[in-house]
C-alpha cells in the first residue's frame, strides 16, 4: 500500500468510500470535497492494489470551514491539526492503513511546529472502534459537544509525546 497526497482524481474514490463510511461521517458531495481538499493542511490517500482505499483530511486554524467541531478547536486557540476525517474502506480495514495515516499526519504536524492534533468521535450513537483507535494514539477527552444531532467527544493529543 502506497501513501501519497490526494488529487481531483481521487475524488470519485474518495466520495464512494465516504458514502461507505457515511454513518460516521458527515455526507460529502463533490463541490464539498472540492473545497475541503482546497482548504486542507493535508489531505492523503492510501492506495492499494485495487485503487485507493483510504484517507486523511485535516486542517489548520484560518481554514474556510463551517464545521462545528472544527470551529469548536479553533475557538480555544492554539496551534493544532484538526482531523476532520479518517476513512478507510471495509476491504482494507484491519490492514494498518489508519495506523499509517496517523502515524504520517503526526510527523507533519511535529515537522510544522503544531502543538497538538485534535479530532473528535461519536458519543451518541456510539463509535468504540473509533475511541480505541485514538487512545492508542494517545488521544484523551478535552470537552464535549452536540453537532449535528450528535454527541461527540473532543480529543487531543500532544505532538510531543510518544505514538504507538
Amino acid at each position: 500500500m502506497h501513501l501519497r497526497g490526494a488529487t481531483h482524481e481521487d475524488f470519485p474514490a474518495l466520495l464512494a468510500l465516504n458514502a461507505e463510511q457515511v454513518h460516521f461521517l458527515s455526507p460529502l458531495d463533490a463541490p464539498r470535497l472540492a473545497h475541503l481538499h482546497a482548504q486542507a493542511a493535508w489531505h492523503q490517500v492510501i492506495e492499494g492494489d485495487t485503487g485507493v482505499c483510504a484517507f486523511l483530511l485535516a486542517f489548520t486554524p484560518g481554514a474556510d470551514y463551517d464545521s462545528p467541531n472544527y470551529r469548536w478547536f479553533e475557538a480555544r486557540g492554539g496551534r493544532f491539526v484538526y482531523v476532520d476525517r479518517v476513512v478507510v474502506g471495509a476491504s482494507a480495514q484491519g490492514q494498518g492503513g489508519g495506523r499509517r495515516l496517523y502515524a504520517a499526519l503526526f510527523a507533519f504536524a511535529r515537522e510544522a511546529g503544531f502543538e497538538a492534533v485534535v479530532c473528535e468521535y461519536d458519543l451518541d450513537p456510539p463509535n468504540p472502534v473509533s475511541a480505541a483507535f485514538h487512545a492508542r494514539f494517545g488521544f484523551v477527552e478535552v470537552g464535549r459537544q452536540i453537532a449535528n444531532g450528535k454527541q461527540v467527544s473532543m480529543q487531543a493529543a500532544r505532538i510531543d509525546e510518544d505514538r504507538v
